[in-house]
């Protein structure tokens, strides 16, 4: 007997939208639906149909493609009070959008009928009837948003109840419940959706926001308690704190509650998909998220490193592969040897894990460590340290000196900044300047400037992150400084440290890391 299947709804480009700082551009709307179908999700929910011309143009152009599996929803109200829905603005554009899903909202809340609506409960009622029916009537399947239903239930049970039984009675495909102000406890939500499941069968689905860090566990107790649909965002963009996170939502129901979701082995596109729609969205991945978050199957302490090597049940909760992830081994004073050994196995090198060179290694990074340095977020310059310890690094070029001016000419002027960089490589001294917005931006452009003619493959190298902490800030302008750059390629990415009393001095040398390690991984493909 098959496990029961849950089926995923994601609102990303709709309700994730409207998620402070989140914008999609018509193009990227495209290329996330396309993904999310890929993916194996049921339905995507392209925007508000009356809301703007974007949301529409996106459900014209989306039909230009051939999905595999997802449906389009077009979102939308129920009419407005006294007026009939052939008249009504908002189902005329739901209609307009041509999907073949419309997802209606109406108010379950009696606060929201007579002080949002003015009207009386008996003409909601007929609001939310009125509009099934007429979307029906021209072939579409529905999908009814009981907004605001935890905090209207609790308020008057049998109204809540009410708006639900006409909507279904109506011809609702789906009964979604929702907890719009994100504020309810997972044991209500439970006991509620249970109660709905019981009346009104296995077409009952949940919508849950994140207000009090609840959202997924609010929709994982519905779907124990019977809702057989969910919705929510990828990374949990959303009004406020956010949706229920997608990202966790449905590894939790795959692998934690044995419950049939997406299409069949797409699971370990997960941390993929969050990345495209973070790129998509231009918003910085959390390393903090859980399951696709680079840190999620990240081990520090040298017991718990210790215990993956030998059996990785023992510190990870799933295999970090089966959600497109991947376990990373964290160096730093809190590390041992089972730490430093397999950095060393990830860089093919092979010692033993009680070999002299290996505590050799530990001991250059608790010193490193004592002057300020961090290799947690630092992993390119660590690899590095590993080769000089080995006497194994050879320098790509080597700094004869350089120069950087901060000029401002006049008052109202821009402020400029200019490098000068003398290099000496392959035995060739080539000097460079470059310009930036700031010192270290134009640093950077020297420096590759320099290179770019040795080494062609420094043109994909691009800074990504930059970012400064005062180590002692008691010594105020003297104070020593940590700065930490994180670089990528296009393909992969890396962290670069360096310290020093001097900002610019900090930043060159985390700059040099980066440039090196991209030039080590080349030389060590090329060598196999």
């Amino acid at each position: 007997m098959s496990a029961k299947r849950i089926e995923i709804y994601d609102t990303t480009l709709r309700d994730g939208a409207q998620g402070e700082g989140i914008s999609f551009s018509s193009t990227g709307k495209i290329k996330v639906a396309k993904r999310l179908d890929e993916f194996g999700v049921d339905y995507i929910e392209g925007g508000y149909a009356a809301s703007n011309p974007k949301d529409m143009e996106f459900f014209h152009a989306i039909k230009k493609e051939k999905l595999k599996h997802a449906k389009i929803a077009a979102f939308g109200s129920t009419r407005r009070a006294n007026i009939s829905c052939s008249e009504d603005v908002g189902t005329k554009a739901l209609l307009e959008a041509d999907t073949p899903v419309c997802t209606i909202f109406g108010k379950s809340w009696r606060l929201h009928v007579h002080e949002v609506l003015r009207t009386t409960e008996d003409e909601n009622r007929a609001m939310i009837a009125d509009t099934v029916r007429h979307l029906k009537k021209h072939g579409k399947e529905v999908i009814y948003d009981a907004e605001h239903f935890f905090d209207g239930f609790k308020d008057s049970r049998e109204h809540a109840l009410s708006t639900l039984k006409a909507a279904f009675d109506a011809g609702a495909h789906r009964l979604v419940l929702c907890d719009t102000n994100g504020g309810s406890l997972p044991s209500f939500i439970a006991g509620v959706t249970k109660e709905v499941v019981a009346m009104f069968g296995d077409c009952v689905g949940i919508h849950t926001h994140n207000d009090a860090e609840l959202g997924v566990a609010n929709s994982l107790e519905a779907i124990a308690a019977g809702a057989c649909h969910v919705q929510g965002t990828i990374n949990g963009f959303g009004e406020r704190v956010g949706n229920a996170n997608l990202c966790s939502v449905i590894p939790n129901i795959a692998l934690k509650m044995g419950l049939t979701v997406l299409q069949p082995h797409s699971l370990n596109q997960l941390r993929d998909v969050s990345l495209l729609v973070n790129e998509l969205a231009n918003q910085r991945p959390s390393s903090k998220q859980a399951f696709v978050g680079t840190s999620a199957f990240a081990h520090k302490a040298g017991m718990h490193v210790d215990g993956v090597r030998k059996i990785a049940s023992s510190f990870e909760h799933i295999d970090p592969a089966s959600v497109g992830n991947e376990r990373r081994i964290l160096v730093s004073e809190l590390s041992g040897t089972s730490n430093v050994f397999l950095k060393v196995i990830e860089m093919g090198l092979n010692l033993d894990k009680n070999a002299p060179e290996v505590k050799e290694i530990l001991h250059e990074l608790e010193r490193m460590e004592k002057r300020g340095y961090e290799f947690e977020a630092a992993e390119g310059s660590f690899k590095l340290l590993i080769q000089k310890v080995l006497k194994r690094h050879k320098p790509f070029f080597k700094l004869e000196g350089f120069r950087v001016i901060v000029g401002k000419h006049k008052h109202d002027d821009t402020t400029v900044s200019e490098a000068t960089v003398k290099l000496i490589v392959n035995g060739e001294t080539t000097l460079t300047v470059g310009e930036g917005d700031g010192p270290v931006d134009a640093l950077n452009a020297a420096l590759r400037a320099s290179l770019v003619k040795f080494y062609p493959t420094i043109k994909d190298v691009h800074l990504v992150d930059y970012n400064v902490r005062i180590l002692d800030p008691q010594e105020a302008t003297a104070a020593k400084t940590r700065v930490l750059i994180e670089s990528t390629d296009g393909h992969q990415s890396w962290g670069t440290v360096g310290v020093s009393t001097n900002l610019i001095e900090a930043s060159w040398e985390a700059l040099v890391d980066s440039v090196e390690y991209k030039l080590f991984l080349e030389e060590s493909r090329s060598a196999k």
